[in-house]
């Protein structure tokens, strides 16, 4: 079995997953989002999109069976397991400014994006390169009439996860998010495991 990894509350990591590894992020106390982000390892210019994917995709509702493409239309990860179903690629990781929008009575936090600039940094990934996440278990409902957005917490439970196989060598982004809406106002660890090809 491979070894398990814990992400602290409202911090992330960053690590190297090679072609054909698994990467299978858990929940482990229900009602916690982890932003994942992904790059070429070998070619940090190509990275996660949000547009192509959900292009491709055809469907904002993104689980098993469905492909995260790059900016250049490669396949960068394929959704092998998803115990949720109800995931986010719409919503920018949260941070300072954020934070100062909808949180004012709140102390501000570098949230998500903060901890996965930090955290990518030592990848040679700058700030300006960091686009939107994959929000795995972000519950943000759309009406279909008006277009609105709503952040619920995560239908996520104890132990759900969502699994991904590598199309390509990867350097991986992931955390355990900061904002309290996102995490139905409280913040908890994420686990996860990268299993061999």
């Amino acid at each position: 079995m491979s070894e398990m990894h814990e992400i602290p509350e409202r911090s992330g990591t960053a690590f190297r997953l090679n072609k054909g590894e698994r990467l299978v992020v858990i929940d482990p106390r229900g009602e916690q989002v982890a932003d994942l982000l992904a790059f070429n390892a070998h070619d940090i210019d190509e990275v996660i999109s949000s547009g192509r994917t959900l292009d491709y995709a055809e469907t904002i509702q993104l689980t098993t069976g469905h492909k995260l493409y790059s900016n250049r239309s490669s396949v960068m990860l394929a959704i092998e397991e998803d115990t949720v179903g109800r995931h986010d690629f719409l919503l920018t990781p949260c941070s300072y400014d954020t934070f100062h929008h909808f949180y004012p009575t709140l102390p501000p936090h570098r949230g998500c994006f903060g901890n996965l600039a930090a955290a990518l940094e030592p990848y040679g990934v700058t700030p300006d390169r960091i686009p939107v996440a994959f929000n795995c278990f972000m519950n943000v409902p759309i009406d279909g009439e008006t277009g609105k957005l709503r952040v619920l917490p995560p239908i996520s439970r104890a132990g759900d996860f969502i699994a991904f196989r590598a199309a390509m060598d990867l350097v991986i982004g992931l955390t355990a998010c900061s904002a309290p809406d996102s995490n139905g106002g409280t913040f908890k660890p994420i686990h996860y495991r990268v299993e061999a090809a």
